[in-house]
């Protein structure tokens, strides 16, 4: 029988849980060809999410769970899970029930099929603000355009992925991620389904504006330097255009005897100049900062506990012999 793993990163997600819970049991309790595993990975919650999860793993053998040593981030939490997945194929789901668990049955046909990626795809999101909706809508056309690879607009992470799939996600380990766009730059068999996103059942979202926008920046100087080459094209406009001014100034002195005008015009380009430099510098140190993150070669996290077994200040679990299989078929 082919094993599924559904994988459920979670922070302070105590108000969802049990209906979470009682979802999944109705759907996957109607698919009897596959054995099902629940992964959730607690991302360091500070409320009773692990004791809650720890006590639904008491009369349901199902649940499995990953306790990392502290809040890591959602993206850190899903490579985390996927350490620790040894199924044919895991379905990524966010604790809210934001993503309809409905949707797996589906998922798995196409799967059967023989796709390796099938991604959930929102026409509508629920509980959204205008603003947050308009600025993603920006945000994607701008990676869209700027990026490498394709980018899969309005997708989050809710999506089933083959074991060549997940293979290929645990060969990526740096720890600046941005995992929406790791998906498209795998490759590999893909199928988008269509869904519309509901609002959250219980809790508040943890993502602010801030958090947002960095994640956004992760994406942007995860697969493109664009902004690198942007700043570098706009130095050498500024440099003709300040040199042309500066004909034009030495010939209206010389031909015309026309005075230069020293103190405005002198502070304005200044002040431009230096304002451009700032943005080009800081772009840099973007970069530059991200190549810092990387050459630490820190581990991405650390368990504190996997199925109430407590776990060793040994490096994170990883499936050597599963690494050394890429490309492996179903």
């Amino acid at each position: 029988m082919r094993k599924v793993t559904i994988l459920i990163p979670a922070y302070n997600e105590q108000e969802v849980l049990y209906s979470l819970h009682d979802r999944l049991n109705e759907v996957i309790d109607q698919i009897s060809m596959y054995d099902f595993e629940i992964l959730f990975v607690n991302d360091g919650s500070t409320d009773d999410t692990l004791s809650i999860i720890k006590g639904i793993r008491e009369y349901d053998k199902r649940i499995s769970y990953v306790d990392l040593s502290r809040n890591f981030g959602k993206e850190t939490a899903m490579i985390a899970g996927l350490d620790y997945v040894d199924s044919d194929a895991v379905i990524i789901i966010d604790a809210d029930l934001q993503d309809p668990p409905e949707l797996i049955p589906e998922m798995i046909k196409y799967w059967e099929e023989g796709y390796d990626d099938v991604y959930a795809k929102r026409e509508s999101r629920a509980g959204e603000t205008w603003l947050k909706k308009w600025t993603a809508s920006r945000y994607y056309k701008i990676l869209e355009k700027v990026a490498d690879i394709p980018i899969q607009r309005n997708t989050g992470d809710f999506r089933l992925l083959d074991r060549r799939c997940i293979h290929a996600l645990r060969q990526l380990r740096e720890t600046q991620r941005y995992t929406k766009g790791m998906f498209s730059w795998i490759g590999f068999n893909k199928k988008e389904i269509l869904y519309n996103r509901d609002p959250r059942a219980a809790g508040t979202t943890k993502w602010n504006y801030l958090k947002l926008m960095n994640l956004a920046i992760e994406g942007i100087t995860s697969f493109t330097i664009a902004p690198l080459r942007l700043s570098a094209i706009f130095g050498f406009v500024v440099s003709i255009a300040a040199f042309c001014y500066l004909i034009v100034i030495v010939a209206k002195t010389l031909l015309l005897g026309e005075a230069v005008q020293g103190y405005p015009s002198l502070m304005a380009v200044i002040l431009f100049l230096g304002g451009i430099q700032l943005i080009s510098l800081g772009i840099i140190g973007e970069y530059l900062g991200r190549v810092f993150n990387e050459t630490k070669r820190r581990p991405l996290y650390f368990v504190d506990e996997y199925n109430g077994e407590k776990m060793k200040n040994e490096p994170t679990k990883i499936h050597v012999d599963s690494l050394s299989k890429v490309g492996a078929g179903k």
